[in-house]
């Protein structure tokens, strides 16, 4: 198992463009925590930090497909740094002017959320040209949604550490600052800025053409919502348990639930379409979400926890394999990019849900919305089969084209093709 991950890290510049890109990705990771518990410091009400939250999911959800259309168009470093400086000072001017002007503290989440940098889009774009071999780029997808567990364990927990040893409005100004620095790692090694798109028919939908990449952007909506929707539940748990770290650690069992599937499924090399087993592992994700509902003593609740992270990433990085297969020639970032959008999307309606289902009902109502997300995304696999068993294309990945300078991509290489 850590043999194959070790082959991956070994190869040049992948080692830095994947800890460039989580440390870029930690404002964008850990945003709804931090917005939480910034509101909560300055007086605010659970439903006000979710709707704070949702508004910079949203405008997430509004920036990153057209950062990663304009990723394929123009190239990774002319949009993926500055994208991340502004993020990082829309953050700032949230942290520095607090929540005295509601409209202005809306006005920074939506310029930090716009702006964010499609660096977790770019870094699937990226593999192909970086890795040789189908096998090893899908394991690099899985090794992927690994660390992206180690972010989400170790994010909330950075998070709360600096909110302990200062303030949240010091979480919100370290996090982002970290942020633009591991952008810029990314956007200085040789493969990002040498990486160009393939060439792409001109359509103003884009990757959004795709019947299967739209079917899989459904069911990944409610796959956000479920895991948006702990997040706010599970501070609402903490407080009725009158202890903060209650949820560092949910959040810390979550992740190391995802830590374990994720390597345990990128250790395997997998035959058959990856739609159906995708099918299977959601399915496996919704029952792991439900029993949340029990709300039961916190080292039960923790346990849980760590049971329903445990097919998070196998979902996650099967869905990579499942984008590539539908993607159009040409939209590789933008179709990782509408994956993350889709999520963000999910995440700030379940945030948006959970706050007032924990303020009107109870914090088992909160949980009680992640349960149903997982449901809804098996129902939207199992209704729009037919679409997904017929992938787009079969050809290369965007990277893997003339246009790959590197030329590290072998002639007729599809990251893709099989599972």
């Amino acid at each position: 198992m850590a043999a194959g991950y070790l082959d991956i890290l070994r190869a040049p510049h992948a080692a830095r463009l994947l800890t460039g890109t989580l440390v870029g990705r930690l404002p964008n990771g850990t945003a709804h925590i931090a917005l939480v518990l910034f509101t909560r410091a300055e007086g605010g009400s659970y439903t006000l930090a979710g709707a704070l939250a949702a508004a910079y999911g949203l405008a997430t959800a509004v920036g990153q497909p057209l950062l990663g259309r304009a990723v394929d168009l123009y190239g990774q470093p002319r949009v993926q740094l500055p994208a991340a400086v502004l993020s990082a000072l829309g953050m700032a001017l949230l942290a520095l002017t607090g929540l005295g002007s509601l409209p202005l503290a809306y006005l920074a989440v939506v310029i930090a959320g716009v702006a964010t940098p499609p660096l977790e889009g770019g870094l699937r774009a990226l593999w192909p040209s970086v890795l040789k071999g189908e096998g090893q780029v899908h394991r690099a997808y899985a090794m992927d949604a690994v660390a992206q567990e180690i972010m989400f364990t170790v994010g909330p927990l950075l998070v709360t550490l600096l909110v302990s040893l200062r303030s949240p409005a010091a979480a919100l100004l370290v996090i982002n600052a970290l942020g633009v620095l591991g952008a810029l790692s990314v956007v200085l090694s040789e493969p990002s800025r040498t990486w160009r798109s393939a060439p792409r028919e001109a359509h103003w939908l884009g990757a959004l053409r795709s019947p299967g990449l739209l079917a899989l952007l459904g069911a990944f909506f409610f796959v956000g919502l479920a895991l948006g929707s702990i997040t706010v539940a599970a501070v609402a748990y903490a407080d009725d348990h009158g202890r903060e770290s209650v949820y560092g650690w949910l959040m810390a069992a979550l992740g190391l639930g995802a830590l374990i599937g994720g390597l345990l499924y990128g250790a395997r090399q997998w035959t058959g379409a990856p739609e159906k087993r995708l099918r299977v592992i959601v399915g496996l994700l919704a029952l792991g979400y439900l029993p949340l509902v029990l709300t039961p003593s916190v080292p039960v609740m923790t346990a849980l926890a760590a049971l329903a992270g445990v097919f998070l990433a196998p979902a996650i990085a099967c869905s990579f394999i499942v984008v590539d297969r539908h993607a159009p020639r040409g939209t590789v970032t933008e179709a990782f990019s509408w994956l993350v959008t889709t999520f963000g999307v999910g995440a700030a309606a379940g945030t948006a849900a959970a706050g007032p289902a924990a303020e009107l009902g109870s914090t088992a109502w909160s949980f009680a919305v992640a349960g149903a997300g997982g449901v809804a995304a098996l129902v939207v696999l199992l209704a729009t089969g037919r679409l997904l068993a017929a992938p787009v294309r079969t050809g290369a990945v965007a990277t893997g084209s003339e246009n790959d300078r590197n030329g590290a991509v072998e002639p007729g290489f599809s990251s893709g093709h099989k599972a």
